[in-house]
């Protein structure tokens, strides 16, 4: 009982669902109040968490400080979006890895950071007003982007955003929240 009792006391802790300090006294004292049932979340809804960073910490900032991302940083550079992403926001940034940039076809990302519009509208496809954390993404069919355009969210089979895997979510930032994905999303013509 009494491994059953810490198994549920900890599950409750690392869901932050617990309800010890609001839970009425107990008749008995020294007795522990009875803990609910937590709920579980079905596997492919779950995406992997990062720790939360420094308070002030921007989404410019912390894209600049992750070595997997330094062609994001680069592309918000040539587009003129390191200010915005430093901006009050809040911002939800779905941003690609190097690896997503480099897996584009052959000359595309040389002829984006040669045009500046349209790398602005290729970023801002994936940039999502406001704060989304990872349990508000997979609640959604479909995001508005800066871009002007929707972009499609599944998540049946993990989490998908315009077709790319978040393979990293909810990276806390003082103006919103990163989620990294595996691949660059391009907005519909």
């Amino acid at each position: 009982m009494r491994t059953t009792s810490f198994t549920i006391a900890a599950v409750l802790l690392l869901a932050g669902c617990s309800n010890a300090d609001n839970a009425p006294p107990s008749e008995n004292p020294g007795e522990q109040p009875a803990a609910a049932p937590a709920e579980e979340t079905p596997a492919e809804e779950e995406m992997p968490a990062a720790d939360e960073p420094a308070t002030g910490t921007t989404i410019a900032d912390l894209a600049s400080s992750r070595e997997d991302l330094s062609t994001l940083v680069t592309a918000l550079s040539a587009a003129g979006l390191v200010e915005t992403m430093s901006g009050e926001g809040p911002f939800t940034v779905f941003a690609p890895t190097n690896a997503a940039f480099d897996a584009l076809p052959e000359g595309t990302l040389d002829a984006l950071l040669a045009d500046p519009e349209a790398l602005g509208n290729v970023l801002k496809y994936h940039v999502v007003s406001g704060a989304v954390t990872s349990d508000q993404v997979v609640a959604l069919t479909s995001a508005d982007t800066l871009a002007g355009k929707p972009v499609a969210v599944d998540a049946s089979e993990g989490v998908k955003v315009g077709g790319a895997t978040v393979v990293e979510a909810d990276i806390q930032a003082s103006n919103g929240v990163i989620h990294v994905i595996d691949a660059v999303m391009l907005p519909p013509e």
